[in-house]
Formats: C-alpha cells, structure tokens, sequence
C-alpha cells in the first residue's frame, strides 16, 4: 500500500500499516506510475496532482479504516462542520463517541466503533465505498474552487455519500436537493426554524443566534435520531472555538470581531448579518481560492461598511468595490488595515464595529487563520494602546 502526503493522516495510517510507503512531490523521480497498488490520499492533495493523476488504485482513508462495524455520522457543508461536529460530539460522547476528521484528529487515530467525523469535499473526492449511518449535509456555497475545478464539481463531492447509502441510513440535507436520488431515509430543511418545528426543538431554549443556532438546532436532531431525547442543557454548555465571531474590545471600549476562521464568501456573508445593526468596518481579504466575489458585494447593499482590503487579492478587492461603489481602503497587509481602522474618526464606541471576516485562506500571508487570527488581536491590543 502507497500514501501520499506526509501529514496527520498520512502517519495516522503508517503508524497502523508499518509497510506503507509514503510518498510527496518530492518523490516524482521514484514513484511507479505503472503500479496498481492501493493508494490513499491525503485529503488536501488536489485532483491534478502528479501523484495522483499517475494512481490507478486510488482511495481515501475512510474506505481503508471504515467498516460495518462502526457507527459513523459524517458532517459537511461549506460553513459551520466543525461547530456542528463539536456540538454532536458534546450530546453523544457519553454514548460512547469519539470525534474526529478534518476536525483535527485524524481517523486512524480513534479507537471507538462510533465516531463523529467532520467531513470535507476533499476526503468525499477520494472515497469511493464507505458511508454514515447518519449524513449532515449543511449548506453548500462557493468554496474550493482552485482545487475542484468548478462549483458543480465542488457540489458533487458533497452529494456523493447519498449516493452510496442505504435504506438504514438517514441523512439531514437542504430542501434544494431533493432531486437527489438516494436510499437513505432523508430529512429536509429550508431553514434553522423549519428544522426545529418538524422535530419539536424549541429554539428559544438555545444559548445561540445564528449562525451558531442552526448548527445547535441539527446536532439537537442528530441526538433526538439516535437516542430520542433532545438535551438543551448538554447543548448549551458548548463553547465555540476561537477565531469564530469572537468579540473584544479595546482600552476605549470598541468591539473588535475575529472571524479570521471565515476563509469563504458564506462564512463572510454570516457574519455580517451579525452586525446589520452597526457601522462594520470589514478587513477583507487572502487567497479567494478561485471563488467569484461578485455575491458578496452585491450582499454589500444591506450594510452600511468600509473595506480593507489586504492579502494576495488586494487588488481585486479594490476593483470590485469600485464597481459596487463601496468605500475602500488598500491595506495589502493586516498591520495597516487595523491602523487605519483605529485613525478612523468614524470608527466609535456606539453602533460600531470592527470585523476581521476575510472571506478568504490565509496561507498567502499567515500559516493558519489560526496565526491570522491571533496576530489581528495582538495588532489591535498593541496599536490601541498606543
């Protein structure tokens, strides 16, 4: 057996298949493209790979580590999986299941027959013959691009555990794909509330406000499924991860928001309705990953903001709000977007904020939106002082 790719779930796998060898572009020399041995693909390695586009046995993870004899509950969308993967995790784990995935830890690592997987369009590209028992399908938007290829593609991984479900299986999905022909028992959703109503969940019971909210009220189906109860006290313990609509404030009492985890038009577009209320001063901006922005300024009317833009799309930034008329800044980096910000005498304590929702990767400036994040509330907690 090959792997590609020498991350987390490239060792995952070795460390249980000692013979496997690993392989990554810097292997193109010694690597057979004549063999038809088993390949298993790191998720983030895109279709047009060498490697890849020269593999004729080729899988994902969870075909090689996934059988009948686990319970599986697989959650994708575009914005929200690792939110509504935690919450499920947090009302099932005394029923015994482990959480894992593109949530951070890697399938071959857990133990238990049931788990909670976050699921991506990457690793549902590579698997071919596995499915969960349980599919939680969020909302799909534009996202991905650069690796898929097209949206259509894009949707179509996300689609495509319906496909190899069973009669036994359920899935929660949105209403727009109904045309989706599948074996699972479906349920279908327009919105948060029309979810809550056909299950009963009383959504005034429940800590969060959108977005958070419909992420609770599925993981809230997602238990009411497997075990019939529905448990708004467990739910309401949860506490959201960092760089997800994190609020602070500065030494003069502003709101500052991290949403530097917002890598995608959707995530951006959320967030904002947050703060429709507000003057948003928006830092925007990364490597777009090929996504058209085009509905994001249009959803630019219903706000009242100013752009600064900075990472590798800068420039684009600064055309489309031309285009759109919407007032804007070129900051090309997050220093100078946050000092301009603060030297904005527009920018006060009441009906304002501050909102670092980039709608882009952060990988063309920072390591992670995890670093991006962090260096937004170190820049502003040393720049506001001063």
């Amino acid at each position: 057996m090959r792997i590609l790719g020498r991350g987390k779930t490239a060792l995952a796998i070795q460390n249980i298949y000692k013979n496997a060898k690993m392989y990554d572009d810097n292997d193109k020399d010694i690597y057979d493209i004549s063999s038809d041995e088993l390949t298993i693909v790191s998720p983030g390695i895109p279709p047009y790979n060498y490697l890849v586009k020269n593999s004729k046995n080729i899988a994902s993870d969870y075909d090689l580590l996934l059988d009948k004899n686990k319970f599986t509950i697989w959650i994708s969308g575009t914005n929200g999986k690792t939110t509504t993967t935690k919450m499920i995790h947090l009302l099932l784990k005394n029923d015994g299941f482990e959480c894992g995935g593109n949530v951070g830890t890697p399938l071959g690592i857990l133990q238990s027959d049931k788990v909670v997987l976050e699921t991506s369009s990457f690793t549902l590209h590579y698997t071919n013959k596995v499915n969960p028992n349980i599919y939680v399908l969020l909302p799909i938007h534009d996202d991905h691009i650069s690796w898929h290829g097209t949206f259509q593609d894009y949707e179509k991984s996300k689609l495509k555990p319906l496909f190899m479900m069973s009669k036994n299986d359920i899935a929660i999905i949105p209403s727009q794909y109904k045309y989706v022909k599948s074996d699972a028992t479906i349920y279908y959703y327009d919105t948060t509330f029309s979810l809550a109503k056909e299950f009963n969940i009383e959504t005034n019971k429940i800590n969060f406000k959108e977005p958070f909210l419909q992420d609770g009220v599925i993981a809230l189906v997602v238990e009411y499924l497997y075990k019939n109860t529905i448990s708004y006290n467990i739910l309401n313990s949860f506490v959201q991860d960092p760089h997800k609509l994190e609020e602070f404030t500065d030494k003069l009492k502003r709101i500052w928001v991290d949403d530097s985890k917002a890598t995608n038009v959707d995530a951006t577009i959320q967030a904002l309705k947050s703060y429709k209320d507000k003057k948003i001063f928006l830092i925007l901006g990364g490597d777009d990953k090929g996504s058209t922005l085009d509905v994001l300024f249009n959803e630019f009317n219903n706000y009242n903001l100013i752009i600064y833009s900075i990472g590798s799309n800068t420039d684009k930034l600064y055309q489309l709000s031309i285009k759109y008329n919407v007032e804007v800044y070129r900051c090309y980096n997050l220093d100078k977007a946050v000092k301009l910000i603060i030297q904005n005498s527009k920018f006060k304590i009441q009906n304002c904020v501050a909102l670092l929702s980039p709608a882009a990767a952060s990988l063309d400036q920072f390591h992670s939106y995890k670093q991006r994040g962090e260096n937004f509330k170190e820049l502003v907690s040393h720049l506001s002082d001063n």
